[in-house]
């Protein structure tokens, strides 16, 4: 059995904003709250990043059009006595999946770690 960190991407949809920064905020703020409702709060919330398709630098994935926001979150979480990363990405994806309902997910990166060591994906 092996330990996992699974990082997934979700796509939150936010209505009725302005700018990038506010629908940003919402998106990390309504998704740790219905995670924390579900006492999941030992999954890591944040904004994903996109590649500039000109120059290559990354950018905070959000997209706003007609008042409505499209942010791509970044969801990492540990899984414990996993058989496989395959088995490892089933548990997380549902886990994650059941407590932010209609939230398409996807994995991005699945990293095997031991238990004493400090773990971090970086940019994902």
């Amino acid at each position: 059995m092996s330990n996992y960190l699974v990082a997934m991407e979700a796509a939150w949809l936010v209505r009725d904003v302005g700018d990038i920064d506010d629908a940003i905020g919402v998106a990390v703020s309504e998704a740790g709250k219905r995670l924390n409702q579900k006492n999941m709060d030992y999954v890591e919330v944040e904004v994903g990043a996109t590649g500039c398709p000109a120059c290559g630098e990354p950018f905070d994935s959000a997209f706003i059009a007609a008042h409505t926001a499209l942010v791509g979150l970044v969801l990492e979480m540990k899984v414990f006595n996993a058989e496989n990363e395959e088995h490892a990405q089933r548990i997380a994806k549902s886990e994650v999946g059941g407590a932010l309902r209609d939230v398409p997910l996807s994995i991005v990166e699945t990293i095997e770690f031991d238990e004493d060591e400090e773990i971090d994906f970086g940019e994902a």
